[in-house]
């Protein structure tokens, strides 16, 4: 199944963005909301290497502080071989606002892989964990 091709120019695009002087690698992704607003993200690397933030969360901070919380599709665009999935930082950061987001990943040769975030998150832990957690309690 191919990408759709508006995330996929989008998160080719963020993708040339990204701020990667260390690593070198370059990611993109566009994510879509349940209202159809596409937005982008690109990684942002530190020399501190554990403050670099990841093009998925970026897209997804980008959203919220836009007050949008919803969302459907997600493209990663990298220039591996296969094309590189969310680290699980960014698989468990999806999750809060989209349990089984609809994921592509591409690389710029066309190569494209499709899955569900509950794929490749078994188990995932999230706000129904918290919850019942607390009922157990009560």
């Amino acid at each position: 199944m191919q990408a759709p091709q508006d995330l996929f120019e989008q998160a080719t695009r963020a993708r040339e963005r990204a701020y990667s002087p260390y690593s070198k690698f370059q990611v993109g992704v566009a994510v879509r909301a349940k209202t159809g607003t596409i937005i982008t993200g690109c990684n942002v690397e530190n020399a501190s290497y554990g403050l670099t933030i990841c093009a998925e969360r970026v897209a997804l901070s980008h959203a919220v502080s836009q007050g949008i919380l919803e969302f459907t599709q997600m493209v990663i665009v990298t220039d591996t071989d296969p094309p590189t999935p969310p680290c699980g930082a960014c698989r468990q950061f999806i999750y809060e606002f989209a349990s089984n987001l609809e994921i592509w990943t591409c690389n710029l040769r066309g190569t494209h892989r499709h899955f569900h975030l509950s794929e490749i998150l078994p188990e995932a832990f999230g706000p129904a964990t918290l919850n019942k957690a607390r009922e157990s309690k009560s």
